[in-house]
């Protein structure tokens, strides 16, 4: 990421667009797909990870059946950019490694039971969170491009992403995290 500088050297804030930089909308969408569907697949290795790492026995089956949403939402990622005629090769999501490391981080860093149980959701949600992001903006931009085919397989995703935010938030608070605080004050 280079910035531009002022004719006295200093940098004026602006990043200067690299010579393979998105010119269009329609350039810009598929470089998010190839950055989507990276961390899908970096995911799709994580996932099993976590689902050694949980103890509880409805967090341990909640990963392993998202293991096969994510393979879904790969595939459904794969037909997207069959219908726009290009590569599936996917870019290196920096985001996604990131919030991988940190849950390996949480995992190694906290005691196997509750607690992890909670670390392992509070990362899952992290991932969850950004995946939403990702998908309502490649959602508007199918929009906007007209995409109507693919607008409806990535809202297909979108929702598969916001429910399963939606299990591990009632995971969390139905009883993860209430024994993680039990944990606590033993």
């Amino acid at each position: 990421m280079k910035k531009t500088e002022n004719q006295n050297g200093n940098s004026t804030g602006k990043i200067k667009a690299k010579s393979s930089a998105a010119e269009g909308l329609k350039e810009l969408f598929v470089d998010e797909l190839k950055d989507i569907v990276y961390a899908e697949r970096a995911l799709l290795k994580a996932l099993p990870k976590m689902a050694k790492n949980a103890s509880e026995p409805k967090l341990v089956t909640a990963i392993e059946k998202h293991v096969v949403v994510t393979q879904g939402q790969v595939d459904r990622l794969e037909k997207i950019f069959e219908l726009l005629g290009e590569s599936n090769r996917g870019v290196k999501c920096d985001a996604m490694e990131g919030l991988i490391k940190e849950g390996e981080s949480i995992m190694e860093e906290t005691e196997e039971g509750p607690v992890r149980d909670a670390g392992i959701i509070s990362a899952s949600q992290k991932i969850e969170h950004y995946e939403i992001a990702s998908y309502g903006t490649l959602l508007a931009f199918a929009k906007t491009l007209g995409e109507n085919e693919i607008a409806s397989l990535l809202e297909a995703t979108l929702a598969e992403e916001k429910e399963a935010d939606a299990l591990l938030t009632e995971s969390a608070y139905n009883s993860i995290n209430f024994e993680a605080a039990e944990a606590d004050q033993d």
